[in-house]
This record gives C-alpha cells, structure tokens and sequence, in this order.
C-alpha cells in the first residue's frame, strides 16, 4: 500500500476454484471412524497386541496349558516308571555330531562306578554307547485324556534305552517326565483357585459396596482380620490340619480351598472401591428407576466397568496361588505323594547336601519361575490395555 492505495504490485488474491462443503470438517477418515467406533474390548486387543512381551508371555501360557491335556503324549516315561540302574542319574546332553560326522539328535551312555568312600554313585559319559533319539515312538502305555489308550510318546530312546535329559530322582524316575505331569497339578491349582477367590471377592465386594452401612463394614472388618494374619504361618496351619487320612484328590481341593479363603480380600476391596464409584452414575439411577433389580444392576451395568481390570487382576493373582502350592508342598504340608506338583518335586531338593551332589533335583523351580514371570509380564499387558485411551 502506498498512500491509501492499493500496491499494484501486490500477490492476487487466490480463490479455491472447487465448490465449499460445510460438512467436510466433520468426516472422519476410516481409521478415525474406525478407533472412535470401536468398542472397549477391540480397542483393549488392539493397545494389548502393542505390548510384545505379554503376547509372547501369554502364547507361552497357552501353550504350557494345553501341554496339561497331553501331558502323557510328551512325557517319555510314566508317571511311575522306575529304572533301578540309573538311580541319581544326571542329566544327558543332546548330540548332533560323534567324532565329526553328523549323526542326527543322540545321546551317550552312563557308566557308573560305587564310591565306598563317599557311599554314592559316580557317573560318567560312555562315548561307546550311543542311543539315537526317535520321535513318535512306541514307550510306557497310558490313556490319553483317561480315556484312549496307547503307547507313543513324543520322543524316547532308539530299542528302549535310557533318556534322561534333566536326570532322575532316587528312585530312578526321569526327572523330565515327572516336571511335565507335575505341571498338570500346578498350573490347575492356579486357576481353580482363582475362580473360587473372585467367586468370593466379587460377591462380598459387590455387596459392601453396592449397599454400604452395616454389610460393607462387616465386609471390611472380615477383610483387616483375615490380611492381619501373617500370610505363610496361616497356610501352613490351616493345611496341618487335613487329615493324613484323606485321599490325594480331597488334599488337592483342601489346598486349593485354602488358597482361594485366603486371596479373596485384595479383590473385594477392589470391587467394594468401583462400585461405590459407579453407583452414583446417571445409567445406574436410571435402571434404578426403571425397576431393575439390585443383581441385574451389578452385573449388567457395574461390573462390565470395570471388567478388564478384573480380567488383569486375575491374571497377576493366579501366581500367588501356585506360589502358595509350591510353597506348602516344598515344606511337606501341601500336596502329597502319589499327587506329582512342582512343589512335590522340589521336596525332596530340602536337603542342602543332596542338592550339593545332586543339583538336578532343583530343576523343578525352573518351570515355577517361567510362569511366574509371564503371568506378570501378562498381567502389565493387561493392566495397560484395560485403559485403552491412556497413551
């Protein structure tokens, strides 16, 4: 501009020959119709499928679970089958390759030797023995799932020789095998405990804290008795008192019970704390008014709030419980012989001589670890997922 008037020189003024439509700043693209469409458990898998660690843990889990169900099939002995020549037998290394020459998977002989001195046998490698390892082959018969019968087996020795790659125990029994159908107990315990805890923890939290007054401080006195017990001493007493006479499968309820009587707390507490938060909400008024009931109001309106934080809490409580099991069976006050868990094995490994010269007796705690491990990483993937708008 130049005294009042218009510079000549000045850009044109640029005017968008397409038409103008006023609704165009309110269409979304697909992927944003797509997220904000999506309900809460897609956008839960899709922030959970970000989270690499869990997946893996939890496709680890899956897998180590349907093992339970065929747990004859990759076991390469019985449960029981006893080898009386190879009684503390340390493990066998897997070969590949004898004398430079490629040879398929294969392992050595043991010779052993009676050390009067020590009163213990010593092993050693006899390279001019070699046992070739065969895949779906004929071993210990077994019903599959209690109910069909047969005789193969996932991988054993070529004519019956012996295999043992994590060793056996005093009596000669692979050590391999046993940790395979001790994780059939071990894991279950898991779940059946959780499903008896959340059964009481969901109960009694919805109660105190959909109704309040005398329920939710009865509930809340209950809760501060029972956490004020030291957790350990109050296991091992309440599991001292089953009785020696019952059968293996009655200890194994007993333990479970105690179990789930004893974890049910921090999840009402949970439970209690939602729902007095929730109730107080317009929808929860509504179906008030509109006649529902207060059960149908819990469980179709309330619970599905919070849901997927149940859904992460479950899967970090249920380590605690096989914890707990290895715990009370490793201090010979849980589960017992003939029932085979992880904490069963681990009994006989209390003696810190035998573990000296016999360390293949820890090998147990192995497995107990890796699930700890990834039913924790499997339960942060949860816990960030059950808040799918927090980046």
């Amino acid at each position: 501009m130049s005294n009042g008037q218009p510079n000549s020189a000045a850009a044109p003024h640029y005017v968008n020959p397409a038409a103008f439509n006023p609704h165009s700043i309110e269409q979304l693209s697909e992927d944003q119709e797509r997220y904000f469409l999506a309900s809460q458990w897609q956008l839960m898998y899709w922030k959970f499928r970000r989270h690499r660690l869990a997946v893996i843990s939890g496709l680890f889990l899956v897998l180590l679970y349907a093992s339970t169900l065929i747990a004859e099939f990759l076991a390469p002995y019985g449960l029981d089958s006893r080898d009386s020549d190879h009684i503390y037998s340390p493990p066998q290394s897997v070969h590949f390759f004898h004398e430079g020459q490629w040879q398929g998977p294969f392992v050595y002989g043991w010779g052993y030797t009676l050390n009067m001195d020590k009163l213990l046998r010593e092993y050693k490698e006899d390279r001019s023995q070699r046992y070739p390892i065969e895949f779906f082959c004929d071993g210990d018969p077994y019903y599959l799932l209690g109910m069909v019968y047969s005789r193969t087996h996932l991988f054993c020795a070529a004519d019956n020789k012996p295999l043992y790659l994590l060793g056996t125990d005093r009596l000669g029994r692979d050590m391999l095998s046993r940790i395979i159908y001790g994780a059939r107990i071990s894991l279950t315990i898991g779940l059946i405990g959780i499903a008896l805890s959340f059964t009481l923890g969901l109960l009694l939290g919805g109660l105190a804290g959909y109704y309040g007054g005398w329920i939710d401080a009865t509930v809340q006195r209950l809760i501060e008795v029972i956490r004020s017990f030291p957790e350990l001493p109050l296991w091992m007493a309440l599991s001292a008192i089953l009785p020696v006479t019952w059968s293996p499968l009655w200890v194994f309820f007993g333990i479970t019970l105690i179990l789930a009587l004893l974890d049910w707390t921090g999840l009402a507490r949970a439970v209690r704390s939602k729902i007095m938060a929730l109730r107080e909400e317009d929808y929860c008024s509504a179906a008030i008014l509109m006649g529902a009931k207060p059960a149908r109001i819990v469980r179709r309106h309330l619970l599905p709030g919070f849901a997927s934080h149940l859904i992460a809490s479950a899967s970090l409580s249920i380590p605690s419980m096989i914890l707990g099991e290895t715990a009370l069976s490793f201090l010979g006050l849980g589960l017992r012989p003939p029932i085979t868990s992880w904490g069963v094995l681990l009994n006989e490994a209390q003696n810190i001589n035998v573990v000296a010269i016999y360390p293949w007796l820890m090998l147990p705690v192995l497995p107990v670890i890796l699930v700890i491990l990834a039913f924790n990483f499997l339960g942060d993937g949860l816990r960030d997922a059950a808040d799918p708008y927090k980046h």
